[in-house]
């Protein structure tokens, strides 16, 4: 099903819409209802007269000498008269139902009295043509007292229907005109009850529309509406998102172009030492070999934190298994293990944490690679994992020198040196994962039992843990 707004249609243009038209449709429905209530309610006037008349010409009706008599005055029919536009027309038949008196050219009333009715001279109302002229009929059969048996004369009165049609359209166009005037009150009120609910997002468009291009601060327009508010939070969660995306990419491309142009120069010079022949071509090449794997770290680091960024602007996490990952990663470390000599303990409990499971790999192995270059040949190192109280750790410890006090502050900064170690973006990518899955990490010096001799670095990662499968 298509959303509403899918034609790319205005919010004012959708609220009008859907308030007027309701209420327009409204107006044109009950304007034609009331003129059909008008109408029944002139015909019961005028029907009244017609009674009225008709009764007043069968009260007049006498049997003389055997004979039916009716003395019909013009003003029994004129006083029910409303005015001059329509007129009256009377018809009697007498007791045998042959034509007496009046208009013979008014059909006779085809139906028959009801002899056994109680109130045998109730008037009938129909409708009829008078010559090719539509009228509304009042017919009575009038008893009439006689020497012999009962009889009843046939009275008929007739009335056109040009009047009470003038009236009838008379009161719905006034009404009509009534609800027009309405309907344009209902619109010019909505137009600007709208037009002022929507100028806060006239608002906020201007000062999107006035801002540089490079202004990422929060908006905060004045006189926001509450309904307005979500928007404006949501708003302001992705300038935050975009500035930190392009803060991301101002720092990836400055540490890029600063980073890898020294052993780029540094490959350049062993290269052309090389060709002047200053030293042996094996150790050039040793050399060479040296600067392009740093270099090459150095390019797949940065990749890193670039993956790292772009995933965390995705947003998308799952359930991880990090027992699982820390020990697909000492696998896929255990060459550089196996290299130094080195004595690795494995203690993963099972512990499940959000999170996306090529950044937690990421971070162990970023850990791991520090530990091993900064423990010593044949020294000790390991990864402990428990899970406890809602609450995952991950434990990275070696036997190397530690972190100098001064160094500690520093060393999730790019390029940062800690201790003896060389500068890089280990620690970074570290930095950037663990906040990204709010979760948090620290570094700490494990000294002797005198505690005077530094014996190790411990960094710890605390985890929010979630119910695994």
């Amino acid at each position: 099903m298509a959303h509403p707004f899918s034609r790319r249609r205005s919010v004012r243009t959708y609220l009008l819409a859907w308030i007027i038209s309701p209420i327009a449709l409204f107006i044109v429905i009950d304007s034609f209802s009331l003129y059909r209530n008008t109408l029944e309610s002139v015909n019961t006037a005028y029907d009244r007269m017609l009674i009225a008349s008709v009764h007043s010409i069968g009260d007049l009706l006498r049997i003389e000498n055997g004979e039916l008599k009716a003395s019909l005055p013009y003003a029994a029919l004129e006083i029910y008269e409303a005015d001059y536009s329509s007129r009256m027309i009377y018809r009697i038949n007498d007791l045998d139902g042959a034509f007496f008196d009046g208009d013979e050219d008014l059909p006779a009333y085809r139906g028959k009295a009801d002899k056994e009715a109680i109130y045998p001279s109730l008037a009938h109302i129909y409708e009829d043509t008078y010559n090719g002229v539509p009228v509304r009929v009042a017919a009575l059969f009038q008893p009439v007292v006689t020497n012999g048996p009962h009889g009843a004369a046939l009275v008929q009165v007739a009335e056109t229907m040009e009047n009470r049609s003038a009236l009838a359209r008379k009161i719905f166009w006034e009404t009509l005109i009534r609800q027009a005037a309405l309907l344009v009150v209902i619109v010019s009120v909505t137009l600007y009850v709208v037009s002022r609910a929507l100028q806060p997002v006239d608002a906020l468009r201007r000062q999107l529309d006035e801002r540089p291009a490079d202004d990422l601060s929060p908006v905060a327009p004045p006189m926001a509406p509450k309904e307005l508010q979500p928007f404006i939070n949501a708003l302001n969660q992705l300038m935050s998102r975009l500035r930190r995306l392009l803060d991301h990419q101002q720092r990836f491309v400055a540490n890029a172009s600063h980073q890898l142009r020294t052993p780029l120069a540094v490959l350049k010079t062993q290269l052309q030492s090389g060709l002047r022949g200053d030293a042996p071509p094996q150790v050039i090449l040793g050399e060479m070999s040296d600067t392009v794997e740093r270099a090459t770290n150095l390019a797949n680091q940065l990749l890193s934190l670039a993956k790292v960024e772009q995933l965390r602007g995705r947003g998308a996490q799952e359930v991880c298994d990090l027992s699982m990952l820390a020990r697909e990663t000492a696998v896929d470390l255990s060459p550089l293990i196996a290299e130094k000599n080195l004595d690795f303990e494995l203690d993963a409990q099972k512990a499940f944490v959000m999170g996306h499971p090529w950044m937690v790999s990421e971070l162990i192995s970023n850990l791991l690679h520090n530990a091993i270059r900064h423990t010593a040949e044949g020294g000790k190192l390991g990864v402990r994992i428990r899970s406890t109280d809602g609450q995952a750790e991950l434990l990275v410890w070696d036997s190397g020198p530690g972190i100098a006090a001064d160094a500690m502050d520093n060393v999730f900064k790019a390029f940062s040196s800690g201790g003896s170690s060389s500068g890089g973006l280990g620690l970074t990518i570290c930095g950037e994962i663990v906040d990204s899955m709010n979760a948090s990490i620290s570094l700490r010096n494990r000294f002797d039992g005198d505690g005077v001799y530094c014996i190790g670095l411990d960094a710890a990662v605390a985890f929010r843990a979630v119910p695994g499968s």
